[in-house]
């Protein structure tokens, strides 16, 4: 499949280059080429590719991940987060391609303990989720004919980029004891695997366009970042202890979702996919690091 993806160095956009030895034909844009903060610019750089790559569907990776920063330049966040997916999912809609576009848990407000489902309602506890909703929206809103999905996931990690698992092997390699918080629970979510579910699901929608909407994709099981920083050392054979903390005792600009479990139970009825068990997904983490020089 022919795919045009937005985003280059983001860890779901590498992911998604490698997949082209898998036999389809990525074109990735980044922000030399198109930069979202300007998104009319940018749409216009994007329609122009559509014909010259003749792409069978379109893949959103790009985003604001700044979440701290998007407090104090929420503008700027949503240039990137909704006003550009806004006018790129018009795009695939004028031009008959499926659109995939990338969110987040953050556009929860982490109450209670139950897996938040698809559908259930939406409320942003900072800047950096309400842009990401207002992507959601205008996405839902394009009702591509050809088909259009918005996948949410969470704690996204890999070998590339600044993630939770890089951070945790060069401060466990340096202190005996690390102060973790313990209460947030979520799926760590590989993006490798990311990577392959956007491609199944343009590949589908392009044959099955009445499997168009919203979908939860996240590692399991449910863990802490207390849990997951565990068995990063665990994995990676550094002493470093684990110590559990609670959200209030690390404090940041934007507040953070509690509860950031996905019930990812569509997305497996519709396209197959299954919650992929992060702790394999880091070993091949892990593996390639130690490979890279």
């Amino acid at each position: 499949m022919r795919l045009l993806v937005l985003g280059r160095s983001g860890q779901v956009a590498r992911e998604l280059e490698r997949l082209g030895n898998d036999g389809h034909e990525i074109r990735l844009v980044g922000r030399d080429e198109a930069d979202l903060s300007q998104p009319e610019a940018a749409a216009d750089v994007v329609r122009q590719l559509v014909d010259e790559v003749h792409a069978q569907a379109i893949i959103n990776a790009a985003a604001w991940t700044a979440v701290d920063a998007a407090e104090t330049q929420e503008a700027e966040a949503l240039a990137v987060n909704g006003i550009a997916p806004d006018l790129v999912a018009q795009i695939a809609a004028e031009a008959g391609l499926p659109f995939v576009h990338i969110s987040t848990d953050y556009v929860f407000d982490g109450a209670g303990e139950t897996p938040f489902a698809p559908d259930a309602p939406t409320a942003p506890l900072g800047a950096y989720g309400r842009t990401k909703r207002a992507g959601e929206e205008a996405v839902a809103k394009a009702a591509n004919p050809a088909g259009w999905a918005v996948l949410r996931t969470s704690w996204v990690f890999s070998a590339h980029g600044a993630n939770f698992v890089k951070t945790m092997l060069r401060l466990g390699a340096e202190r005996d004891v690390l102060r973790v918080v313990a209460d947030q629970i979520g799926g760590p979510t590989p993006a490798e695997a990311i990577a392959r579910a956007c491609v199944t699901i343009a590949e589908t929608l392009a044959a099955e366009p009445a499997k168009s909407g919203i979908h939860h994709f996240s590692g399991a099981p449910d863990t802490s970042w207390a849990g997951f920083a565990s068995e990063i050392m665990t994995q990676a054979g550094l002493p470093c202890r684990i110590e559990d903390i609670p959200t209030a005792a690390y404090p940041t600009p934007a507040p953070r979702p509690l509860n950031s479990r996905l019930d990812c139970h569509s997305l497996q009825s519709a396209f197959g996919l299954t919650r992929p068990d992060w702790r394999d997904g880091l070993a091949r983490v892990l593996t390639e690091l130690k490979a890279t020089p």
